[in-house]
């Protein structure tokens, strides 16, 4: 029962975040297009980066726990895809392409990256962890 729980939490910290991440990328594309002082760079943004970030947390501490919706088979598959979003968004902060797409994809990826880094990190300190044990 408490795995079910968990697992539905993780579930839903996942979708939450992910369009949490989406919907801000935009809305931070619009305000670099348009000229605006950032979305991340407002204190509303740092508070949204705080959600994410707690978000992405979540994700990984339940799913380093056994309880969330990662298995163990597919953590070196996250861990790939988390860290091409990582590199992702260290691309694209030097797009200038016009009009709109290069501040879309800036947008974007840092508000996934932003998201995914702690799940990131966590499932990777696992990851070393288990590699590092000794088996008995």
């Amino acid at each position: 029962m408490a795995k079910d729980m968990m697992g539905k939490v993780a579930i839903w910290a996942f979708i939450i975040g992910t369009v949490i991440a989406l919907l801000v990328g935009l809305w931070q594309a619009y305000t670099i297009e348009e000229n605006q002082q950032p979305v991340f760079t407002t204190d509303m943004g740092g508070w949204i980066a705080w959600i994410l970030a707690i978000l992405g947390a979540i994700v990984g501490l339940l799913a380093m726990l056994g309880k969330g919706t990662i298995t163990k088979a597919e953590v070196p598959a996250f861990l790939m895809a988390g860290v091409a979003l990582l590199v992702m968004y260290a691309v694209f902060q030097g797009f200038t392409i016009d009009p709109w797409i290069g501040s879309l994809f800036r947008g974007v990826s840092q508000s996934l990256a932003i998201f995914i880094a702690p799940a990131v990190g966590i499932l990777a300190i696992k990851a070393i962890w288990d590699i590092g044990k000794t088996a008995d």
